[in-house]
């Protein structure tokens, strides 16, 4: 269970897109558009006022249908957006598992991403030579190792991102509908993994459009819905009601 120490704090948190309503084929015409001041642009809140927070060593569930804005709440955690209004405040060591394999380089093997991704990580040549082995282990793919990830199926890809991702123990893991990774068998040992490093002490954020997932490891959830906080409370509750609107 979680203590109360609180590692993850959302206050009135809002984040608003402008999506542009014509297409524009090039920089000049945009430019042009701008001076003439033909540019239309729809605003488009994909979060509006949502707060919460996450205690340390807290499995806490996220759910909602897909365009609830739970990928946007996701980056903002993990620091890839910015929010419009509101602060969004996380301490200690991420590990966003949300697009797997993102930071990889085709053309590189899989070899020249774990060296690469690892630095991108902040650890070095060394930390990452220890752990090399741990990683094609769990991401079975040792007959791989020299192939560009390009010649990859996406559930390889998907593999080597998630052994890279979780090889540390981070103080907040993010999870995005990782569990459907790869074949039955390996979405187990996923769940493994992840279970090992909530018995560590990690908090979790996990985010999914079906409650089974959340009422199976969360103990708390939030529902959100068109961008906005529906419901907070036991995980087991708030998936009854999402899955009974």
């Amino acid at each position: 269970m979680g203590s109360n120490h609180v590692v993850v704090h959302l206050d009135h948190v809002s984040m608003r897109f402008n999506m542009s309503r014509e297409r524009v084929d090039s920089i000049k015409e945009y430019l042009i558009k701008v001076a003439k001041r033909q540019l239309f642009f729809d605003e488009f809140w994909a979060l509006q006022d949502v707060s919460f927070d996450i205690r340390k060593g807290e499995v806490f569930g996220l759910v909602g249908l897909n365009g609830a804005g739970k990928s946007t709440l996701l980056k903002l955690v993990a620091g890839v957006l910015k929010p419009t209004a509101g602060t969004v405040l996380v301490e200690g060591e991420i590990a966003p598992l949300i697009e797997l394999g993102a930071g990889f380089d085709p053309d590189l093997t899989a070899r020249e991403n774990i060296y690469m991704n690892g630095a991108v990580l902040g650890y070095n040549t060394a930390y990452m030579r220890e752990r090399f082995q741990d990683i094609i282990d769990f991401s079975e793919l040792k007959d791989f190792v020299d192939v560009p990830v390009k010649n990859f199926s996406s559930g390889m890809y998907a593999r080597l991102g998630f052994a890279i991702a979780t090889l540390v123990r981070p103080d907040v893991l993010i999870v995005d509908e990782i569990l459907g990774v790869g074949d039955f068998r390996f979405q187990k040992k996923c769940q493994r993994r992840i279970q090992e490093l909530m018995g560590g002490g990690t908090t979790v954020l996990m985010v999914s459009h079906t409650g089974e997932t959340i009422k199976k490891f969360c103990s708390r959830a939030a529902w959100l819905e068109n961008g906005r906080l529906r419901e907070i409370g036991p995980a087991t509750e708030v998936c009854a009601h999402y899955e009974n609107q």
